[in-house]
């Protein structure tokens, strides 16, 4: 159930109560028993939430971090879910002032969880005021200016606040060590995938024989929410061309039509390998020369382009700049030159 409350500010909050299971099609797991993958971190966080709930306590904030699509989100719903408490939701981006996070702290009931998803874009000034926040459950709030100035102390309820970040580098010190735990999530193995994918293509309806699903998990780069918008794709042309059911043929025709290869590449991703190894003879070259030759802006290489290429061992960072491997000819199947500079990953 989603109310918006409009308290002390014309920020409307999103709070959401867990008290039952309404009937939910999306695709997200709803308890943290449904989770799949992660396994080490769900059993650190039910034994948190175990004790709390034995001890009646509010549960100590959470930091989770690590890349997109990871399940950071969907540990935070599920958290307040099992224990049975309401939820806010707000994004780092939009509190751009304390006058912006005190709708959701003054909100807060007890034992409930505040979700700040990209933690990491708040303001310094926004930072500090959810130091006493977090540690002492109050908010001090100024009234007037200069000398008639004069501060409120406001105590809040004992909250749980959950933290989402890309970048937890970026977080400083001070707030970071305010977590009770930090949680950093990685990527999913091709059984967990194809589990996820299974499970998806149930919730949406559509048959799927296990090689097709992993098929997808393959071609997924071992994160969930690349296998679910692939496997939407999949069904979508299995549905358009077929009777609906999900083979393994639909589903590697469907992937190349979208200009997914068998190892998660697309076209952007082999446009940047081909530009490397054919204008720049393999490299080294810069990303700046990359990203002007093939028309595609710097950060957009270095944020959605090059992390994958690099966990995958088909481009290496050096000094002097970004150079292929002899699996990125052998992927593109194209000739190494003749020379023993192009590294190969083991």
């Amino acid at each position: 159930m989603r109310e918006p409350i409009l308290q002390g500010s014309e920020i409307p909050v999103v709070q959401e109560r867990f008290d039952d299971d309404p009937e939910d099609r999306a695709l997200r797991p709803q308890r943290m028993r449904d989770m799949v993958g992660q396994r080490e971190v769900c059993e650190r966080l039910a034994i948190a939430l175990d004790a709390s709930q034995k001890r009646r306590e509010t549960l100590g904030h959470i930091l989770f971090d690590g890349p997109p699509g990871l399940g950071k989100t969907t540990f935070a719903t599920v958290i307040p879910r099992d224990l049975g408490v309401s939820f806010q939701i707000a994004s780092g981006a939009a509190l751009m002032a304390p006058k912006d996070v005190i709708p959701y702290l003054s909100n807060a009931e007890e034992g409930s969880v505040l979700f700040i998803d990209e933690i990491h874009r708040l303001p310094k000034a926004v930072e500090e005021f959810l130091y006493p926040a977090m540690e002492d459950f109050r908010i001090d709030i100024t009234l007037g200016e200069g000398v008639n100035a004069r501060t409120i102390n406001m105590p809040l309820k004992p909250f749980t606040l959950i933290g989402a970040t890309t970048r937890s580098g970026m977080l400083s010190a001070p707030l970071r060590d305010r977590f009770q735990m930090r949680e950093h999530l990685d990527f999913y193995t091709i059984e967990e995938l194809s589990e996820i994918v299974t499970r998806s293509s149930a919730k949406l309806r559509a048959a799927i024989d296990p090689a097709a699903a992993t098929e997808i998990a393959i071609r997924s780069r071992g994160t969930p929410r690349l296998a679910n918008n692939r496997l939407r794709w999949v069904r979508d042309y299995a549905t358009s061309k077929a009777d609906g059911r999900i083979t393994h043929s639909l589903a590697q025709a469907a992937l190349e039509m979208q200009g997914i290869d068998p190892r998660g590449l697309d076209s952007q991703d082999r446009k940047y390998l081909d530009t490397v190894i054919r204008i720049f003879h393999g490299g080294p070259v810069g990303v700046e020369a990359i990203a002007h030759t093939i028309n595609v802006p710097p950060d957009t290489l270095e944020d959605e382009v090059e992390p994958f290429l690099l966990r995958a061992g088909l481009v290496i960072r050096t000094p002097r700049g970004r150079k292929a491997t002899s699996d990125a000819y052998e992927h593109l199947r194209l000739k190494p030159p003749p020379s023993d500079d192009h590294p190969r990953l083991f």
